[in-house]
C-alpha cells in the first residue's frame, strides 16, 4: 500500500510539473517587465529572431536564460555583426542581476551592440493579425503542447511582420548567414522540412509566402498534433510551391524565389542521432558532417537533460567554445 501511494504521489507530482512546464498562463499576467517589442525599432529584413516562450522567467521572478539558449544568441550575433539579433520573452519579467550563472549569461549577451532583449506581449503582438483569434479564443492555450505551439505561431508571425531570419534556441551558428538567400528553409530529412531556421524577405514574394504560412496555421491549427503547426506548415508550403509530393525531390530547388536546403545545411545530424553532439567519440564524425553547415541543431526536445563538463571534447562543447566564447566563459562547471 505504501508503495502504491508513493507511486501515485510521484505520478501526480510529475504530471503537475508537466502541466506547469506546458502552461502559457503567464503570458496574460500584468506585472513589471522589459520594454515591449511594440515600442522598439526593428529593421525589416535585417534581423535574426529568437523567442523564449516558457514561463520560466515568471516562475523565477526575473528574466532567466540557460547556457544553451545564450550560446545560440551569442553565436548568431558574433557571426552576423551586420544584423540585429532580437531575443523576445513572452513571459513577463525584469532583469535582476544577482551574479547567478543566468545573470552573467544575460550580461554577456548585452555586451554585444547588435543584441536586444525585450518582452513580447502575446495579446498585443497577435492583435490585428491573422493569428489574433487563435490566441483570443484560447486555442493555443488549450493545446496539448501549448508552449511549443505558441512558439510555432510566433515564428511565422514575426517573419510576416518584419522579415528576416528566425532561429530556434537550441542551435549554435557556425557560419555567417551572409550567403543565405532572403527566402529559405531547410529539410531535416527526405520527408520533412524543419522550422528551426527560416527566412523571409519583408516585402514582395517573401511576405506573401509568410502570409501563406499564417493562413495555413489559421485554417489547420491543431492542438493535438505536435508537429502540425511548426514543421507541418513549412513542409506543406514547400510541397505546394515546388510541386512535389516527396520532400527529397525539393532538395536544393528554388521554388517561387524560395530556396529549399538539404539536411546538411542546418540539420546535418538527424534527431535520432542527437547523442553524437554530446559524445566525445563522435567529434570527428560531427565535424565532418557539419563542414558545410550554417548551424548545428541539437534537438532540445531529446537532449535537454544532457549536460556536459566544460572540459569535454564533445562536438557541442567544442563548437560552444569557439562560437559563443563569452557565454562559455560564464558557465559554472557544465554546459
Amino acid at each position: 500500500m505504501d508503495f502504491a501511494l508513493n507511486t501515485t504521489f510521484i505520478f501526480l507530482k510529475s504530471f503537475y510539473i508537466f502541466l506547469c512546464q506546458n502552461s502559457i498562463k503567464c503570458y496574460r499576467y500584468q506585472m513589471p517587465t522589459l520594454t515591449d517589442v511594440s515600442f522598439i525599432d526593428i529593421r525589416p529584413g535585417k534581423s535574426i529572431f529568437f523567442h523564449e516562450t516558457s514561463c520560466n522567467s515568471y516562475v523565477n521572478g526575473k528574466i532567466v536564460i540557460s547556457s544553451r539558449q545564450a550560446c545560440a544568441v551569442e553565436s548568431a550575433a558574433l557571426l552576423n555583426p551586420g544584423l540585429n539579433v532580437h531575443l523576445f520573452y513572452t513571459s513577463p519579467g525584469i532583469f535582476r542581476f544577482e551574479n547567478t550563472e543566468s545573470d552573467r549569461l544575460l550580461q554577456a549577451l548585452l555586451s554585444y551592440d547588435n543584441i536586444g532583449i525585450n518582452h513580447l506581449d502575446y495579446e498585443r503582438y497577435t492583435k490585428g493579425t491573422p493569428m489574433e483569434e487563435l490566441y483570443s479564443n484560447g486555442s493555443i492555450e488549450a493545446s496539448n503542447y501549448a508552449m511549443s505551439h505558441a512558439s510555432d505561431v510566433l515564428r511565422y508571425l514575426t517573419l510576416w511582420k518584419y522579415g528576416g531570419i528566425y532561429l530556434d534556441l537550441d542551435v549554435i551558428v557556425i557560419k555567417s548567414f551572409e550567403s543565405l538567400p532572403p527566402n529559405f528553409s531547410g529539410c531535416e530529412s527526405k520527408e520533412n522540412v524543419a522550422a528551426g531556421i527560416m527566412g523571409f524577405e519583408p516585402y514582395g514574394n517573401g511576405h506573401n509566402l509568410a502570409e501563406e504560412c499564417l493562413m495555413d496555421l489559421k485554417k489547420n491549427f491543431s492542438g493535438t498534433i505536435w508537429g502540425n503547426n511548426g514543421p507541418g506548415v513549412i513542409t506543406r508550403l514547400v510541397k505546394k510551391h515546388c510541386g512535389v509530393t516527396k520532400i527529397k525531390n525539393a532538395f536544393n530547388k528554388i521554388c517561387d524565389d524560395f530556396k529549399v536546403f538539404p539536411p546538411e545545411a542546418f540539420y546535418a545530424i538527424p534527431w535520432p542521432s542527437w547523442r553524437q553532439y554530446f559524445e566525445e567519440k563522435s567529434l570527428k564524425e560531427v565535424i565532418n558532417a557539419t563542414s558545410n553547415s550554417f548551424i548545428i541543431h541539437v534537438w532540445n526536445k531529446h537532449s535537454i537533460s544532457t549536460n556536459l563538463p566544460l572540459n569535454s571534447s564533445s562536438a557541442y562543447v567544442t563548437f560552444a567554445k569557439k562560437y559563443c566564447p563569452k557565454v562559455f566563459e560564464q558557465c559554472d562547471g557544465y554546459f
